[in-house]
């Protein structure tokens, strides 16, 4: 009697054709897995050249929002991507017990980067957590783009907008701050805090060896990060922007937290190199350190940061609050002329 039967393995099937006491092989079946793949990448490349032909879609007819789509869609990839980079670098450091201020300078800018971006985020993501939030987040990150929406969705037009309205708003500051060391330098009667303050409000740009005759002066009272006036605190946080409604002690831990990470970044930044950074990474490094650097050229920013870091490598994390008015100090009147 002929019959035929098929004999199935974890991936294969082998169909058998039985005459008489012989049994013959007839052909091998493709794996599922195989096809499957085969399945799935087709709807892949369908859904693909659907997409593409709904941007060119949007694109002819509807160009305003086409930016906005474009915008989102690419901002979503950059987020991820950076979601990515720094889960890598989280897991290379517990791999190989590396502490922050031993990473590159590029990990450590990542990481601090995105810290920011997350704590931007998360008020906007608690309004959409209730059902129908949605259409209040749509409508809110409309409305409030810079202050709701994080880097990664602004255009590059936007980016160099945003930073020079949120500069503009770090400089309303500097007056404060200086009219508060002049005050610190009458209590502590030394003339050359007095004559530093003078100089820079009277528009002069100071030396850096101006800045290093007063180091002594930070490291405890009145200008030490933690025993400054609770007033000359909250002058000083809108140059992290951060917020000044806060009680002072939390004030003056988060103005330590932020100015000793930012010195850990000039030392990571000194083994770095600057001539390592592309354009886009030295302007955003002197606007990290306090500098309307979209108004500027390339090699002003580049004059200015090789300033910043011959200034901050001497510097200790006990004068951390130097280096922290020193973001006033030398970017209130750069690039006007030096005295001579």
């Amino acid at each position: 009697m002929n019959r035929y039967f098929i004999i199935c393995f974890s991936r294969n099937c082998i169909c058998f054709w039985r005459k008489g006491n012989e049994l013959l092989r007839l052909y091998r079946h493709c794996s599922s897995s195989k096809s499957r793949l085969g399945i799935g990448q087709q709807v892949v490349s369908r859904l693909q050249r659907a997409n593409a032909k709904y941007e060119h879609f949007l694109q002819r007819h509807f160009p305003c929002f086409y930016v906005l789509y474009s915008t989102f869609t690419k901002g979503f990839q950059l987020f991820f991507q950076d979601a990515k980079e720094v889960k890598m670098i989280k897991t290379r450091m517990l791999t190989n017990s590396v502490k922050v201020q031993d990473l590159t300078y590029r990990d450590m800018e990542k990481l601090r980067q995105f810290r920011r971006d997350m704590i931007k985020a998360i008020p906007l993501l608690l309004i959409a957590i209730p059902p129908f939030a949605n259409y209040l987040v749509f409508a809110l990150m409309y409305l409030f783009h810079r202050q709701l929406l994080i880097r990664h969705f602004w255009t590059p037009q936007q980016q160099t907008e945003f930073q020079g309205v949120n500069h503009s708003h770090r400089a309303q500051h500097h007056w404060a701050v200086l009219k508060g060391l002049e005050s610190a330098g009458s209590h502590v009667k030394d003339s050359r805090l007095l004559d530093l303050c003078n100089k820079v409000q009277s528009g002069i740009h100071p030396n850096i060896s101006d800045i290093q005759a007063i180091r002594d002066l930070f490291s405890g009272p009145p200008l030490g990060i933690k025993r400054m006036n609770a007033d000359q605190m909250r002058q000083l946080c809108p140059m992290f922007f951060l917020t000044p409604r806060l009680p002072t002690p939390m004030i003056a831990t988060r103005l330590n937290s932020h100015g000793i990470e930012l010195l850990q970044l000039d030392r990571a930044l000194s083994r770095h190199g600057l001539h390592q950074l592309d354009d886009s990474e030295l302007r955003q490094a002197c606007y990290v350190r306090g500098l309307d650097s979209g108004s500027l050229s390339i090699d002003q920013c580049l004059e200015w940061l090789s300033q910043w870091l011959q200034f901050s490598s001497r510097l200790k994390e006990s004068e951390v609050s130097l280096l922290v008015h020193s973001m006033v100090l030398l970017s209130t009147n750069y690039p006007k002329p030096y005295q001579h």
